[in-house]
């Protein structure tokens, strides 16, 4: 084995002041868009012992009054895509027509919706553990005109 020369040890301890210094700053300053040297925050902190559980889902309505649970496999759109875009389903409902259309275009011969609504479920939590009780909040509307 051969030793480093100088050159290459001063590089090594270049590079290792720069990454400690990019993750001292990240800790300080960073957000999980700069991991790996910003923190991860969804594993830095944890949740409320007591605070209530979040569980979003998306329903339809069709012509025929049934309610539809939409899902990935009747809509082709993800649970998170919806999540990810809440606040503008929320500031637009009338965004949610595209949802409406994704899932006539998923399950051909299927009653058409008339109403697509993004509903948060609150599972309640005490001590760390579920209660068994939930309430139910829908935070987006949109009903066929």
């Amino acid at each position: 084995m051969s030793e480093l020369t100088t050159r290459g040890r001063r590089v090594r301890v270049v590079a290792t002041f720069a990454c400690l210094a990019l993750l001292v700053a990240g800790t300080f300053f960073g957000d999980d868009d700069h991991f790996p040297f910003g923190p991860f925050r969804m594993y830095a902190s944890s949740p409320d012992p007591d605070g209530d559980a979040k569980d979003t889902r998306v329903e339809g309505v069709d012509v025929t009054g049934k309610t539809i649970v939409i899902t990935e496999s009747n809509s082709g759109i993800r649970r998170a895509e919806i999540e990810g875009q809440q606040a503008a389903y929320e500031r637009e409902p009338a965004r949610m027509a595209r949802i409406a259309e994704a899932y006539a275009e998923h399950t051909p011969g299927a009653p058409a919706l008339r109403e697509v609504r993004i509903v948060v479920r609150w599972h309640g939590i005490q001590d760390a553990r579920p209660t068994g009780t939930w309430t139910d909040e829908v935070v987006a509307d949109w009903v066929r005109p």
